[in-house]
């Protein structure tokens, strides 16, 4: 099948790669442009487009894709089906009406649940026991079209987003290729969302990683491992910021404040949280590497009674 790849992070490799090894015919790999990263503003390539230049592809970066321009490069190409993969711009009615087969989105969630940009991080984050990804055809809404094909993996007690996010883009590159060969085969059936079941999943923002130890310790729990490794929940500790990367959730109950350290041993620290404590097992401290607890505590002078986030 003569295919338009659409895609721009890490997440979309997995996609890419496996229709590649398919045999499907890339000829076109639309990716964002190239953005300046870190204080030298040197340009930076999208992983896409670093694994399209990898295997000869041509590749395609319009600062806007809805563009006459670009559309017509679109149209030059007449492909069968355009496959989108965390592309990150909107396609117009006219590109989605483009392709003899329209086209199909890879979403990193089990539609109707977690339309949005963020679903991985809002499953763990709201105590999801279940993800998984959703192939599905594509609309002028967002992520509204119809199911074409589903597949489903249990989340681990300790899943992160970074594990998570693998796992999920590992799993789309299968689905991807089991969609395309059952819609070769003429046995793909597309099935309407059910809107009562939807819900939204919204852009992480950097101030979503702030740990308020007012709320409980599963919920705090939750927030790290959703945070991890971007943008990193973190507090306060001596007039500068803590990053939090790794709890352990403490069978510890106290009437302490919330925020205090209760305990120090030498391989964790226990913070209280509103219900229940939560242990400190990684973190970073502003201006230093990401280490262990036991690490930190060797050259940090923290003692319990200590109050963080102030």
């Amino acid at each position: 099948m003569r295919l338009i790849f659409m895609g721009t992070p890490d997440f979309a490799v997995g996609s890419l790669e496996s229709l590649i090894a398919a045999g499907h015919e890339i000829a076109l790999v639309v990716t964002q442009p190239d953005r300046a990263k870190g204080r030298s503003d040197k340009l930076v390539f999208s992983p896409v487009k670093e694994c399209a230049l990898r295997h000869g592809l041509e590749v395609f970066q319009p600062e806007k894709v809805k563009t006459p321009e670009a559309v017509e490069v679109l149209r030059g190409v007449a492909p069968d089906l355009i496959v989108v993969a965390a592309f990150g711009q909107i396609l117009s009615k006219e590109i989605l009406e483009l392709p003899k087969y329209g086209c199909i989105n890879v979403h990193a969630s089990l539609l109707p649940k977690y339309r949005g940009a963020s679903p991985i991080q809002h499953v763990i984050l709201n105590g999801e026991e279940r993800s998984g990804i959703t192939i599905m055809e594509m609309n002028e809404g967002l992520d509204t079209g119809d199911i074409l094909l589903q597949k489903e993996l249990v989340l681990a007690a300790d899943e992160t987003f970074e594990t998570l996010h693998d796992r999920l883009a590992e799993l789309g590159g299968r689905a991807i290729t089991e969609a395309l060969e059952a819609l070769e085969k003429g046995s793909l059936t597309a099935r309407p969302q059910r809107e009562d079941e939807s819900c939204y999943a919204p852009l992480i923002r950097k101030s979503m990683g702030k740990l308020d130890f007012s709320r409980d310790a599963v919920s705090l729990d939750r927030q790290v491992r959703a945070m991890n490794p971007w943008p990193g929940a973190y507090t306060m500790y001596d007039g500068k910021m803590m990053k939090i990367y790794r709890v352990a959730l403490s069978d510890v109950n106290t009437k302490a404040a919330p925020g205090t350290v209760l305990f120090v041993d030498r391989d964790s620290f226990t913070v209280a949280c509103a219900q229940g404590s939560l242990k400190i097992l990684e973190l970073q401290m502003e201006g230093k590497k990401r280490m262990d607890c036991s690490a930190f505590l060797l050259g940090s002078s923290l003692e319990e009674g200590t109050v963080l986030g102030n």
